[in-house]
């Protein structure tokens, strides 16, 4: 496989992913995350940043966003939201997508040509990895939950 065109692939599939999001913001609207947000750890404060967001860097705050670590994650859900047209949230989508693919399939390639080498180095801290993954995530739920009731 070549490279330029596995980070081509990895981009359409986070537009096709993306679009579930924008369609549900877009058709959904504000109301619907405000009800339901909370199952996916958004509500009124983080609708409320992704409105400032969109009113100080226009359209572009898509294509920053696709660029940004768990921010990308988020953005098609206010783009939706905001009424942004399709045509320009998919462009900026795959723009700011394409260079995450890009790095990650090089990773995975230079990962792979070593992986005989590479492989009994990731057992051994695969313990590790993983009691520091569970507690980041529960302090990252059990964060975002207090927050939320404090605002509420």
């Amino acid at each position: 496989m070549k490279l330029l065109w596995v980070a081509t692939a990895g981009a359409i599939g986070c537009n096709l992913g993306s679009l579930v999001a924008y369609e549900i913001g877009c058709y959904g609207g504000r109301p619907l995350v405000e009800k339901y947000g909370r199952w996916i750890l958004m509500g009124r404060r983080e609708l409320d940043w992704a409105d400032r967001f969109f009113l100080r860097w226009g359209y572009l705050a898509v294509l920053i966003a696709r660029l940004l670590p768990v921010i990308r994650t988020f953005i098609a859900l206010p783009a939706g939201i905001a009424r942004m047209p399709r045509g320009r949230f998919h462009i900026y989508t795959f723009l700011g997508s394409w260079p995450w693919c890009f790095g990650l399939a090089w990773l995975g390639m230079k990962l792979g040509e070593n992986w005989r080498e590479l492989g009994k180095y990731f057992h051994e801290f695969d313990l590790v990895i993983g009691v520091v993954l569970a507690a980041g995530i529960i302090w990252f739920v059990r964060s975002h939950w207090q927050n939320r009731m404090r605002t509420e």
